[in-house]
């Protein structure tokens, strides 16, 4: 099927072919009819599976045939958990859009509110917004959703996980009863349901793959290793294997901040994103790492939905997630849409019971795989001397040394 079997209009269908996409995902293709008969969708799919167009495209062809927005107002909202989301979900809407006379803007935390206000003045098309900073704009009395049409509640699951439900329901009191609501989540748990039976109107139900399922376009490895020496084993595969492009998840901000001067230290450039830096930074940061000028992206898991970037080769798991849920969520950031695309965790005694957890969650056991020299070990011994430290010379004959020479502290 094209997208032109979906009843797309010809400036959509020349921005789709300008985006490099041919044929729509499976998402797309029930969801952008559904969206167009302007009927309440409840979508559930997998993270990488094309959500964003699913909605994108048919919300701007429905308020392109309607008058333009007066001072204040927004036509449609899409809320989006966090900052780099609604970032990137703001890009798309731009892109799909720019062959129509839809505006758009993004709003968020972390940066200055006024230019978000003045930004606002003349009224929106689509808003794409966090919770917390539209209800700031609301209070101010910088924004009016009397001319609201739509309303789309993006990576919902994640919005609840993140503590936004209180948001989420006092926003809907501000809202017209009368409009299009859409919610697409990577999950259908109750907590899901429970929100859309509130929120939705008679929706039309989308489940495209099972909850909490691998696309099958990911090669998933599972590398024991003594957790003194993970940051060793990854720089040790980032060099052997050339990746030039990694997304590596941290359970702790510390931790990010603490691996990314471990990783320029043997000659890598890397960067953090996590809550305490400032969204410059943040943005920065995600800019160099989808440019290429930074080769590792070290991310809590505020990252694990919010970062869109096409064809990632490589996620790496430094740290098992607590929540087993967040394991799909984060390898989810490859093998997006058919490309292929390698899930790399790391695994230390101490994270049994996170294992369990995942191996639960998607319903089979990871394989285990060895790297010679890395092999889980006892704090006293370390897979290389000093001198070795950085070189990383391939040997699959490396045997483990004995005690520390002078180990680097990390």
């Amino acid at each position: 099927m094209s997208f032109s079997a979906l009843n797309l209009c010809d400036e959509l269908l020349k921005a789709v072919a300008e985006q490099g996409y041919i044929t729509p995902s499976p998402i797309q293709v029930e969801a952008i009819p559904a969206v167009l008969s302007q009927r309440d969708v409840m979508a559930v799919a997998q993270t990488g599976t094309g959500k964003t167009a699913g909605f994108t495209l048919p919300m701007v062809q429905l308020l392109s045939d309607a008058p333009t927005p007066q001072a204040h107002n927004v036509r449609a909202i899409v809320i989006t958990p966090t900052r780099e989301l609604a970032a990137q979900v703001a890009e798309s809407i731009e892109n799909y859009s720019r062959h129509t006379t839809i505006r758009s803007t993004a709003v968020f935390g972390g940066v200055r509110i006024e230019p978000q206000i003045a930004g606002l003045q003349a009224g929106v098309d689509v808003l794409v917004a966090t919770p917390g900073r539209l209800i700031d704009l609301y209070n101010q009395q910088a924004i009016n959703f009397d001319q609201l049409e739509i309303l789309v509640l993006d990576e919902a699951d994640r919005m609840l996980e993140l503590g936004f439900i209180d948001d989420i329901r006092h926003i809907q009191t501000l809202l017209p009863n009368k409009r299009q609501t859409l919610m697409f989540s990577a999950t259908f748990s109750k907590e899901i349901k429970s929100l859309a039976n509130s929120m939705l109107n008679n929706p039309i139900l989308i489940e495209i793959t099972a909850a909490n399922s691998i696309v099958d376009t990911i090669n998933q490895k599972l590398y024991p290793v003594a957790k003194e020496y993970k940051s060793d084993l990854l720089i040790y595969l980032i060099k052997f294997n050339s990746w030039h492009q990694v997304l590596v998840f941290s359970r702790t901000k510390q931790g990010a901040d603490s691996l990314v001067v471990t990783l320029k230290n043997a000659g890598i450039n890397a960067d953090s994103i996590h809550a305490n830096r400032t969204q410059h930074a943040r943005t920065l940061a995600l800019d160099g790492f989808k440019n290429g000028t930074i080769k590792v992206l070290v991310a809590t898991d505020i990252a694990s939905r919010g970062i869109d970037i096409n064809q990632l080769p490589c996620v790496v798991n430094f740290d098992l997630p607590y929540v087993a849920e967040d394991y799909v969520h984060r390898i989810g950031r490859t093998g997006r849409i058919g490309t292929a695309g390698l899930a790399v965790s790391f695994f230390s005694e101490d994270e049994t019971k996170q294992l369990a957890s995942i191996e639960r969650v998607i319903g089979y056991a990871l394989e285990r795989e060895i790297i010679a020299g890395f092999a889980p070990l006892s704090p006293a011994s370390s897979p290389f001397d000093d001198d070795e430290f950085g070189n990383f010379e391939p040997d699959s004959n490396r045997q483990h040394k004995g005690k520390s020479k002078g180990r680097r502290k990390r």
